[in-house]
């Protein structure tokens, strides 16, 4: 019967409505704050508060850069950057993905986790890499093409005390 078939059509729509609302709503509420993250695109607007009625700030451009999620709101996170700027952006703006950023120029990479071991490159300031895992004070990364070690005080995206393998 059509009257039926409409009440199961309803409450099928219904169900999804509230599984996407909470999915975006909750989502990352069981995850640690500060915690570091990066940006999904290589144009992020950075507002001055939770929500899309409110006016952009910054613009952030460089894909996969690590930022720190320091508050949450809804849908909404505000990060700050290796230069201290802060605002809030949407969650889907942002991945789970962790990446570094090389806060000096020339930083040698290294083989293993010693100041003793072979370089494997020259790595300039501002450059990325996929973080792989850290150890001590130092953390494995991956840029440039180049899979090596680096000093943990050398990159901005890795907590002092933060162990990931």
């Amino acid at each position: 019967d059509i009257r039926r078939e409409n009440q199961v059509m309803r409450v099928f729509l219904l169900f999804l409505a509230l599984f996407f609302l909470g999915h975006s709503v909750f989502a990352g509420k069981d995850l640690p704050l500060p915690r570091f993250v990066s940006l999904r695109s290589g144009e992020v607007n950075l507002r001055v508060g939770p929500g899309s009625e409110y006016p952009i700030e910054w613009i952030l451009k460089y894909e996969k850069m690590p930022v720190e999620i320091i508050r949450e709101f809804g849908v909404w996170r505000k990060i700050r950057d290796f230069e201290g700027i802060e605002g809030w952006v949407h969650q889907s703006m942002l991945s789970g993905a962790r990446t570094v950023m090389v806060l000096e120029d020339l930083v040698i990479l290294r083989k293993k986790p010693e100041n003793e071991a072979s370089g494997l490159a020259k790595v300039p300031a501002g450059v990325l890499g996929k973080l792989l895992e850290c150890k001590d004070e130092w953390c494995r990364l991956q840029a440039e093409g180049y899979k090596g070690w680096l000093p943990r005080t050398k990159i901005w995206g890795v907590y002092p005390a933060e162990f990931r393998k």
